[in-house]
């Protein structure tokens, strides 16, 4: 069993509070991600656990053992981080059971997990080359091989394919998740690509300002921010926000349209999904800006009410800038947030 628990772990940096208390479980096999923005503290939450930084105060646990005060030789993890850390006077073959020689196996347990990382990677026809002979992506995929021939308890990943091209880290993402999904290995992965948290992770931990904003399924945290800073940073695009004021008999004015909302203080903002929006009448008057043919759909950036507003639409739909249309939120997508306090209500 691998499950981490995080206790109330802060971390500070003389007078700059880099993490507030922060308390999560991940549950043993669990595939979790750590989303945020470049300085939300995803990666020094992750050297915590890993042991490469100490926490100002907290405490955590793997395998219900407290290791916040272990070295990280004895905490049962594996790292991959962002730049491949191939020794390049190394082959493949001894890049992989670097970490094994250290611990000192039998030469047979050795090859036996070093050939069966290299196939669970597809780089078994790789082991007698060396790392200059190698492409980006054949080096990530010996640094992810390393990684899993030490049979650790604990994989952490530290934006381990933003080097890659867009067609390898597509790739590597595929191969990623079925792999660490066959090794039963409980996964903490860092980045702040929204596309590669969404496709890998069981659950998303997102964070802003030091702070965990909310850890669900990819689904849920798409579908039910819970925090506006949630809705505006997953997704692309990202929600529509618009200051909505009440009305009678429990509606909401919206841009000069009325739609029924929770009860709750007199102003809330209103949020929709830009591809949950269909044109009809009767619904926001909006005024095409740009218009953006990606195929499959057309992204059409609009004004609505004085504020930037985007609808993702059918490709047979013509439009043209300067044109005005009708958008029809659809009234089960449409989530409300409190402008006082960020969350959703």
């Amino acid at each position: 069993m691998a499950e981490i628990v995080i206790k109330n772990v802060a971390k500070s940096f003389g007078s700059f509070q880099a993490l507030h208390s922060i308390d999560l479980t991940i549950a043993d096999q669990e595939f979790m991600v750590l989303l945020g923005a470049s300085g939300c503290g995803k990666t020094t939450l992750l050297r915590i656990i890993a042991g490469l930084e100490t926490p100002t105060q907290g405490e955590v646990w793997i395998g219900g053992r407290r290791v916040d005060k272990l070295p990280p030789r004895e905490r049962g993890i594996a790292m991959v981080f962002q730049n491949y850390a191939v020794f390049p006077h190394l082959t493949v073959f001894e890049n992989i059971a670097f970490g094994l020689r250290m611990k000192k196996l039998p030469q047979p347990e050795i090859d036996r997990r070093v050939n069966r990382t290299a196939e669970l990677m597809h780089i078994e026809q790789l082991l007698k080359r060396y790392s200059g002979q190698l492409s980006g992506g054949q080096r990530q995929r010996v640094a992810v091989a390393r990684a899993l021939a030490m049979e650790p308890d604990v994989i952490l990943m530290d934006e381990p394919l933003s080097n890659l091209d867009a067609l390898l880290r597509l790739e590597m993402r595929a191969e990623l998740k079925g792999v660490l999904a066959g090794s039963k290995t409980t996964t903490i992965y860092v980045t702040h690509d929204q596309v590669e948290a969404m496709s890998l992770a069981d659950r998303i931990s997102v964070m802003n300002g030091g702070k965990i904003v909310q850890a669900a399924s990819p689904v849920e945290v798409y579908r039910n921010p819970a925090a506006r800073f949630v809705g505006s940073f997953i997704g692309n695009p990202p929600m529509n926000f618009i200051p909505a004021t009440r009305a009678a008999n429990g509606q909401w004015q919206v841009a000069g349209v009325t739609l029924s909302g929770p009860a709750g203080p007199d102003k809330l903002d209103f949020a929709i999904r830009p591809e949950d929006l269909t044109v009809a009448p009767g619904g926001l008057k909006a005024t095409a800006r740009v218009i953006e043919p990606l195929g499959a759909h057309t992204l059409v950036t609009s004004d609505v009410d004085g504020r930037l507003f985007r609808a993702v639409l059918d490709s047979d739909i013509t439009v043209a800038p300067g044109d005005e249309l009708s958008l029809v939120p659809k009234p089960d997508r449409i989530r409300w947030f409190d402008p006082e306090t960020s969350n959703a209500v």
